[in-house]
Formats: C-alpha cells, structure tokens, sequence
C-alpha cells in the first residue's frame, strides 16, 4: 500500500556542477534553500538586499543587483538564479506610485496594498528572464513558489495569491516555449519550475512538518526539498562532491572538549590535509 502522494519534479533540462556560482532571490525559503547551498560551499548570492516576496521587488532585486556583478564578478552573472516567490500582494507609495520593496516601518498610511494579476506576475518574471538573458545567454532560471502561508491575508485569501503565482509562472512557461510547466524540459530552454510548493502540500502533508507557527516548513521539510533537489538537479559529479565534503564539514564543525590537546590539533591536521586534497580536485571549492 502506498501511504502518501508523491510529486513528479521535471526534468529541468540542465545539471548544477559542483560548487557552482548561483544567486538565489525570493521569500524567506529561499532564504532557507539557498543558505543550505552555502553551507554546502556553493558559492551562492542569497537575497542581497533583504527577503523580496512579490515578483516586482524580486525585478528590483535582479536589476540592482546585475550592475554590481557584472562590474566585480568578473563580467558574468551566474549561470544558474533560483526566484522564489511568497504573494503577490505589493505595496505602493501613494505619493509617487512606485512599488516599495520594504516599508521600512514607515506609517501605512503612506502606502497603498495592491495585488497583482496573473498577467502582471507573469509580466514581471518574464522581465526578469529577459534582463537575465540579455546578459548571460545560456541562463537557467529557476522558479519556486514558496509553501508558506501568510496568516494575515487569511487563509483562503492566501491559497487564492499562491494560485495567482502558480498561474503566473505556468504562464511564463507557455509564453516562452509552449509548454506546460509540468512537461518535460529540453536542454535548450532557459526556465524550469520545481515544485517546492506542491511538495510540502501534497507530500508533507502534515503539521509535524512545520514549525510552531504552523507556517513555516520545519528544517526536517527544508531538508526533505533540499534532497529532492540534489537527486533531480545535481550532476554526478556534484553528488560526488557532497559524498566527499559530508565528513570533512563534520570534521570542521567538530566541538572538542580540549581544543588545546595534541589529539585534537592531530585531528585538524588531518583534516585540512584532506580538504586541501578537495581543493585540488574541486579548483572552486572553497572551506
């Protein structure tokens, strides 16, 4: 007997290589993903300007951010951009009618709430996948639509802004190649979507994969994704990379009791021997 629904995560028609350069922009859970990615010593950008959850303060993110890496980032921007998204609801300053990415404890007064169409979500992501593509061809843009519900909204109203971003990037999808985000992606095509959302929903489908807030997925749920990712999204060789980092990020995070003791530093010794050895053969790889 089969005791849960399991959801099929597409092919996204490319491989992240080992300790690749990546820039994650979204909700706080791609906070959570892409943290997990630095802990794992790929060099990724987590949201450098603060958490973005609507699709325009995630544009804003991109263009500001671009300018900064093309001119200290050798030129290039990374080949893989994971964009989560948590609502479409913006907030816009009544007095110039621009989109705020944070209010920045301002009164409310000052700002008006809006929620953006399908078409406008849509809209945004695919300036995005243009800026992007105008600067690095072969860009594979990765979308997530983040599983945590906003209380505030309540959570029906929540369910309907998740439905908009869904829409949204089943949109950007059909625009750009004709296919549904469910259908196989071939190589040549630079968006995927992964499923985060649908996974928590439909497979994680209890409370005892959520924080106490009941909200938030539970690091057990974060890491249950992060699997899903390294099995569908990982090259070999990336996986052999995690095999091979797994004992020595133990090792490093090692607490002694005697950090002063002949044992101990013998251990480190060892230990870094190791990771140099690592360095060697991952030239990007960086402790």
């Amino acid at each position: 007997m089969v005791f849960r629904t399991v959801v099929n995560i597409p092919d996204p028609g490319f491989r992240i290589e080992p300790c690749e350069e990546m820039l994650f922009v979204g909700s706080c859970f791609a906070d959570s993903i892409g943290q997990r990615f630095v802990e794992e010593r790929f060099r990724a950008t987590v949201n450098p300007y603060g958490t973005m959850y609507n699709p325009a303060s995630v544009l804003h993110t991109v263009e500001r951010w671009l300018p900064l890496q093309l001119e200290g980032g050798g030129g290039r921007l990374p080949r893989i951009v994971f964009l989560t998204l948590g609502t479409n609801h913006v907030y816009r300053m009544k007095e110039t009618g621009e989109i705020v990415d944070n209010c920045q404890k301002r009164p409310a007064a000052l700002f008006q709430e809006e929620q953006l169409t399908v078409d406008e979500c849509a809209d945004y992501l695919l300036r995005i996948v243009d800026v992007l593509r105008s600067h690095r061809p072969d860009v594979q843009v990765v979308f997530t639509v983040s599983p945590i519900r906003y209380r505030k909204y309540g959570y029906h109203e929540s369910q309907l802004s998740k439905a908009t971003l869904l829409l949204a990037t089943e949109q950007v999808c059909s625009r750009l190649y004709g296919l549904s985000q469910t259908d196989r992606v071939c190589p040549c095509q630079s968006v995927a979507y992964f499923p985060a959302y649908e996974i928590v929903l439909d497979e994680l489908r209890d409370y005892r994969f959520y924080k106490d807030d009941m909200l938030h997925p539970s690091p057990q749920a974060v890491e249950y994704i992060w699997q899903q990712l390294v099995e569908h999204y990982f090259s070999p060789a990336a996986k052999e990379f995690l095999r091979e980092w797994a004992p020595l990020k133990a090792a490093l995070g090692h607490r002694p009791f005697d950090p002063d003791s002949e044992a101990y530093r013998d251990f480190m010794d060892k230990t870094m021997l190791k990771v140099a050895e690592l360095q060697k053969k991952y030239p990007t790889f960086a402790p």
